[in-house]
């Protein structure tokens, strides 16, 4: 079930290595300043420290409006979203999320460079895993908060997994596709929108009748 209203501030959060630069960020920032500049747009780098992370979030967002705002997460970005989800009680769209972070980035404890800038070098540290188990929700609340893509062909995270985390959710379970979601300005934008509310000649609410799940593939423009 999509928010009743579309948005007036959008928080996007990236993964892991990653940064505003990825391309689903990027595509995203691209459509909202052309089409929605009305909407507060963010997209924080973030820091490695996940404790750091969640605080810089917080602040961030902490006059922000709980009845008009949404927040956007892919991969450990859509761990991040989930967390800001339960807390703050918003709308949230995950792409190929991370489910349990703390269990996967321990096999990744030391020296990273970032993805879209190789000079820049970070530290992941055992007291991030440590961060990570503190701050993972427990079971999720109202599932119908929750809008997304999950791909079975992601190559990083177990797509069962996701899937079964996320079961009872707008959630859309894609079958192949990566992690990256490297269709995603083709195939999952428009889908992303549209759930938000965003598509359409005016921020105007949704009229009765037209709440309904996560968009199909086709309907992507």
């Amino acid at each position: 079930m999509p928010p009743d209203h579309p948005p007036t501030h959008l928080l996007y959060l990236h993964g892991f290595r990653s940064s505003p630069k990825s391309f689903k960020a990027q595509a995203m920032a691209r459509w909202m300043a052309h089409h929605r500049p009305d909407v507060h747009w963010s997209c924080p780098q973030l820091p490695p420290s996940p404790a750091a992370a969640l605080d810089l979030i917080l602040g961030l967002t902490a006059d922000w409006p709980g009845a008009a705002s949404a927040v956007i997460g892919s991969s450990l970005g859509g761990f991040y979203a989930t967390v800001l989800a339960e807390r703050r009680g918003w709308p949230a769209v995950v792409l190929n999320p991370a489910i349990d972070p703390a269990r996967d980035l321990s096999r990744h404890i030391g020296e990273h460079t970032a993805w879209h800038d190789p000079t820049l070098r970070f530290t992941f540290r055992a007291e991030h895993v440590a961060e990570l188990e503190a701050m993972r929700p427990g079971h999720l609340t109202r599932m119908t908060r929750y809008g997304g893509v999950i791909a079975l062909g992601d190559e990083l995270l177990d797509g069962r997994e996701m899937a079964a985390r996320y079961a009872g959710s707008g959630v859309e379970v894609v079958a192949g596709g990566d992690h990256a979601l490297s269709d995603f300005e083709t195939r999952h934008l428009g889908p992303v929108l549209r759930w938000l509310g965003l598509l359409g000649p005016s921020p105007s609410p949704r009229r009765a009748g037209q709440r309904g799940g996560w968009p199909p593939p086709s309907s992507a423009s």
